[in-house]
């Protein structure tokens, strides 16, 4: 069960990450990777990547840090208009209770629509 404490932090960050966004020109509406970053163990760490498919995700890497502990990056795609942004933190935080790790948020390019 999701704890609704943990949920709307993870929400008020979303809505932080957001507004600068589109304070730097992003356009919500234009599909792009977004890339999830999670904490932990190495065994868990390794299971949640041996089950990206099945969490209809993409694995991009992992890092090991000099404590020990290590983390994954994983990317779908998706727009950062709130709603599916909410979903895809619902979705991580549902993955942090399963899989044992600590999510540790999303980040993505801004898209301002021009080509450079």
């Amino acid at each position: 069960m999701i704890d609704p404490t943990r949920l709307a932090d993870a929400l008020a960050a979303d809505r932080d990450v957001l507004e600068s966004l589109a304070a730097n020109g992003d356009i919500s509406s234009i599909t792009r990777p977004i890339d999830l970053h999670f904490k932990g163990a190495r065994d868990a760490i390794e299971q949640l990547a041996g089950d990206v498919e099945g969490l209809s995700l993409r694995f991009v890497g992992f890092n090991v840090y000099q404590d020990g502990a290590w983390s994954v990056d994983l990317q779908m795609d998706g727009t950062t208009n709130f709603a599916p942004i909410e979903q895809l933190t619902r979705k991580a935080v549902e993955i942090e209770i399963s899989h044992d790790v600590d999510y540790d948020g999303w980040g993505c390019v801004n898209q301002t629509g021009s080509k450079h």
